[in-house]
């Protein structure tokens, strides 16, 4: 018969507190995954490590543990959604992922460790996407829709205003609807040349309606 044992008591609070920090970022966000749900996903791993030393191998301590690492990429999977062309939850996933790592390292007795990826984690959360942020204002990617009269001329035309006003230009399709064609350019560039090409827009007379 197991006996609780105060560490082990001590071992799934700390496990409740690293959670709770890490849902808290998750709950302030308004994620799928939040507060409590990251809470019981680091102290389930955390029982199943303290189980898996008491209960296992004594060759193995292990076994029972190493199946937490499978068990919960399932339901960071769950987390994952594709909303048209995009991909969200990935971060959610990730969160799921460390906060059942976290209640392992403090299961296992990897206190300071466990302590201290907690507090790292918390700044990627933080403080990188004010750098994530300045790293996209630096460089934008827009979908321009451009209605033209149909002339191949102008259309050529249009190719070299692009990188005229510094922008690259990834893809490039046009369709044809009644007496005009509406060409579609994917470019990027920085915030400045993207304005650039807007006021080529705005100037250019044979231009008769664009959208991005």
């Amino acid at each position: 018969m197991l006996i609780l044992q105060p560490e082990d008591l001590g071992k799934i609070l700390l496990a409740m507190l690293l959670g709770g920090l890490l849902g808290a970022e998750r709950e302030f966000r308004d994620k799928a995954a939040g507060f409590r749900t990251l809470i019981l996903i680091s102290v389930g791993a955390c029982l199943f490590t303290l189980w898996s030393m008491h209960l296992g191998d004594p060759d193995d301590p292990t076994r029972i543990a190493a199946n937490i690492v499978t068990g919960i990429g399932f339901l960071g999977a769950g987390v994952i959604l594709r909303e048209g062309g995009r991909i969200t939850g990935l971060t959610t996933a990730a969160m799921i992922w460390l906060s059942a790592a976290l209640g392992m390292g403090v299961g296992s007795g990897a206190i300071g460790l466990s302590v201290a990826a907690t507090l790292i984690i918390l700044v990627v959360m933080w403080i990188f996407p004010l750098l994530e942020g300045a790293i996209d204002r630096m460089r934008e990617t827009r979908t321009y829709e451009i209605t033209l009269p149909i002339s191949a001329q102008k259309i050529s035309q249009l190719e070299g205003v692009f990188q005229e006003c510094g922008l690259r230009v990834i893809s490039h399709r046009q369709v044809k609807t009644g007496d005009n064609i509406m060409c579609t350019w994917e470019a990027r560039g920085t915030p400045g040349k993207h304005e650039a090409i807007v006021k080529a827009l705005f100037d250019d007379t044979d231009v008769r309606g664009f959208r991005y």
